[in-house]
Order: structure tokens, then C-alpha cells, then sequence
């Protein structure tokens, strides 16, 4: 994993990474199902300057959809916080961030992704890895190393 100094600025400072090391879903994947939850479920966004908003329809299994969801970016980008509750008749979805330029610009690279719609994770990577700068990362025990694009992409498909 990224060192990050330690002191008193930055002892609980999560280090501005996406570790896929213990994903059960590749970038891929997760883009088609918010994709889905989008399609399923969305009716608003905002943003307000401590956070991205998703107002979902409190349908059956959205909230734990979401919970669900939610979990795994916490998991993936720890210096992103996501939580999902009922309000009403609707879900927020709300994520904040630290205070950090390049963690900034990955919430709002997450508002931007009902709008957006990737279809190509590779697309996201350039966006998140090259134009702003954050990491997309997997270990190998203690080793931290750039993701593979099977990691981010999933595995192609076999030509029939």
C-alpha cells in the first residue's frame, strides 16, 4: 500500500488510492450495476460542498442494494465515506471525502456517474488513474501494485 508519512497531520489520513485487492467485482462490473441501480431506482442528485447525493425510490431491495454497493466502495476507496439511509419515502446514497484536491475530484467524478454512464471501465481508469491521479491499485501481500486491466476490466470474452 501507499506509505503516507505518519504525525499529527496525517496519522488518520487514508492514503488516496482505489485498492482492488478484495473486490469480489472487477470496475467493470461495478459500472454495470450502478447502471442498473441507476436505471432501477434513481430520481435525483446534488452536491453540496461536503458532498455527492443519490436520491433512490425506496422500492423493494433498493436500500440493501445500495447498502450493498455502498460497502464496496468504502472497502475500495478508503478515503471516501458512503452511507446509505431511508429518508422517507426515498434512499440517500452520500458519499464525502477528505479534505484533498485529487479525493475532491473523485466525488465528483461519483456525481457525474449517473449523468456520465461508462460503459468502459477503461475509460473510468483514465479519468480516475491518469487525469486526476489517484491510484488504482492491488496488493500482493504487503506489496501494493497498479491493478491489471483484468483486475479493472474483467476478462474478455472469448470470440465465438
Amino acid at each position: 500500500m501507499t506509505d503516507i508519512p505518519a504525525g499529527p497531520a496525517t496519522a488518520h489520513k487514508p492514503a488516496i488510492v482505489c485498492d482492488m485487492t478484495d473486490a469480489p467485482d472487477t470496475g467493470q462490473e461495478r459500472l454495470a450495476e450502478y447502471a442498473r441501480l441507476f436505471d432501477s431506482a434513481l430520481i435525483s442528485r446534488e452536491r453540496t460542498p461536503e458532498a455527492m447525493r443519490w436520491w433512490l425510490r425506496n422500492d423493494e431491495g433498493i436500500e440493501a442494494w445500495a447498502k450493498d454497493l455502498a460497502a464496496r466502495e468504502n472497502a475500495c476507496c478508503a478515503f471516501m465515506t458512503t452511507t446509505v439511509t431511508v429518508a422517507g419515502d426515498r434512499v440517500l446514497w452520500q458519499s464525502t471525502t477528505i479534505d484533498d484536491p485529487a479525493a475532491r475530484e473523485v466525488l465528483d467524478m461519483m456525481y457525474e456517474l449517473p449523468e456520465r454512464r461508462w460503459t468502459d471501465a477503461g475509460q473510468a481508469y483514465a479519468r480516475f488513474s491518469d487525469e486526476i491521479g489517484v491510484p488504482i491499485v492491488a496488493s500482493d501481500g504487503p506489496v501494493a501494485r497498479p491493478a491489471t486491466p483484468v483486475e479493472v476490466r474483467g476478462r474478455q470474452p472469448r470470440p465465438i
